[in-house]
């Protein structure tokens, strides 16, 4: 059975890649960090339903933390499929935006990206197989008002994408990034209207969680082992 982590695992589109690991076959850990209940409760749904999972918390902007929690994960067992899916925004114009907004955002998307997983990299690489999906955005293809440092950051995990993809490429190890559009969570209901999606989605609709989640699963199994250092679109259309 491999193993799987899922940061943000407890949040709209990290609970469907959860359940779809799963029910792959995978054990899975999935990640919060203040929705610690949330993914306990999805973990102990997961369990019922015949899979395999846990629920785990830190904080992946701070990277001793991070580290005391892998270390100890990996020791018997090397996390083989990573989906680094914890990612924040919070929107301002740029002329107007706080330095905080600017930081915390980057910290959380890039710097997360790197504490998670830098400290997985060399027993995956000894086990000679491996799955990292980064979660990106169509922001960072297409820019987004509003979003400089959501699109900064987003942008910056596609391109840490392209370049991990090359140097793993020859240890089994895949990595590719995910950019989905609108999609039907929490997170979007609050910015999209139904009005507004229709204007902008030729699909005329969002997209769901459960698709997404379909497409990591893919890019997470076996069958996608050729596919590697791409950023794959999920936006009905957009671009």
């Amino acid at each position: 059975m491999k193993h799987a982590l899922v940061t943000g695992g407890s949040g709209g589109i990290g609970a469907a890649v959860c359940r779809r690991l799963a029910a792959d076959g995978c054990h899975v850990y999935i990640h919060a960090n203040r929705g610690l209940p949330a993914a306990q409760t999805l973990a102990d749904a997961i369990c019922a339903g015949g899979g395999s999972a846990e629920a785990l918390a830190f904080d992946v902007t701070d990277s001793r933390a991070v580290a005391e929690v892998l270390t100890r994960l990996v020791e018997n067992q090397p996390i083989q499929i990573l989906v680094n899916n914890a990612g924040i925004h919070d929107d301002a114009v740029f002329p107007g935006m706080r330095a905080e907004q600017w930081h915390r955002v980057l910290d959380v998307c890039v710097n997360g990206f790197f504490n998670v997983t830098q400290p997985l990299m060399l027993p995956m690489i000894r086990s000679r197989w491996g799955r990292i999906i980064n979660v990106s955005s169509v922001a960072a293809l297409t820019g987004n008002r509003g979003q400089v440092n959501y699109s900064a950051a987003k942008g910056a995990l596609n391109s840490a994408t392209r370049s991990l993809a090359q140097e793993v490429a020859s240890r089994g190890i895949t990595v590719n990034a995910v950019a989905p559009g609108i999609i039907d969570t929490p997170m979007s209901e609050s910015a999209f209207d139904a009005q507004a999606i229709a204007r902008m989605v030729p699909m005329k609709r969002a997209g769901t969680p459960a698709e997404v989640a379909d497409l990591i699963g893919f890019l997470a199994s076996m069958q996608a082992g050729y596919i590697t250092g791409q950023i794959i679109s999920i936006n009905g259309g957009i671009i």
